[in-house]
């Protein structure tokens, strides 16, 4: 994915609430105004990206407790400077979860968030562009293992049971794929 396919993609996106909109409008003038957009060195903020990784037979999606922002959140993380950020989510997946069988069910964005990242260690605070795609396994769903950048890994099934330090997109991303489900 090339700044110009990630240009149309975004422009096809129809954000699903009023903070996808402003989201939406904020990453193509982001992606607009930095040519090095997708690399980590861009203090001011970069392209990440992220998946809702759900099991094979689609009942349960998996959140990682994040080890430096503390929240459960969505499986996923920097670019790198490679512009196919649905790679990127796929690569993630995998690194995060230690699962190895996933698949995309789509390379069409299924949701994106910009936020605002604290300074920690010396790395400045910055914003993350982040671009989200619908995963799945294909095989051995329990096989999960912990990376270094998580506390926590775990699978749910319901939004009732979302902890409450979850990231504010993660109960926007469950209405999407319940909606989904009932299609």
């Amino acid at each position: 994915m090339h700044r110009k396919d990630l240009r149309e993609k975004l422009e096809r996106y129809n954000p699903g609430d009023e903070t996808e909109i402003a989201d939406r409008a904020k990453m193509l003038d982001f992606l607009n105004s930095h040519e090095d957009c997708f690399e980590r060195s861009l203090s001011i903020g970069h392209f990440t990206g992220s998946c809702w990784l759900i099991n094979r037979d689609g009942t349960k999606f998996l959140l990682t407790l994040h080890k430096k922002i503390g929240r459960w959140l969505q499986l996923g993380g920097h670019a790198d400077g490679d512009h196919d950020l649905a790679r990127v989510s796929l690569k993630e997946a995998r690194e995060e979860s230690g699962l190895r069988n996933i698949e995309l069910l789509s390379d069409e964005i299924f949701d994106i968030g910009v936020h605002l990242i604290r300074e920690y260690r010396g790395i400045p605070t910055h914003y993350h562009y982040d671009v989200r795609f619908l995963l799945k396994t294909i095989d051995n769903d329990e096989d999960i293992q912990i990376s270094d950048e998580s506390d926590d890994l775990r699978w749910f099934e319901k939004a009732s049971v979302l902890p409450s330090d979850s990231g504010i997109g993660i109960p926007r991303m469950f209405e999407k794929w319940k909606n989904l489900q009932r299609r």
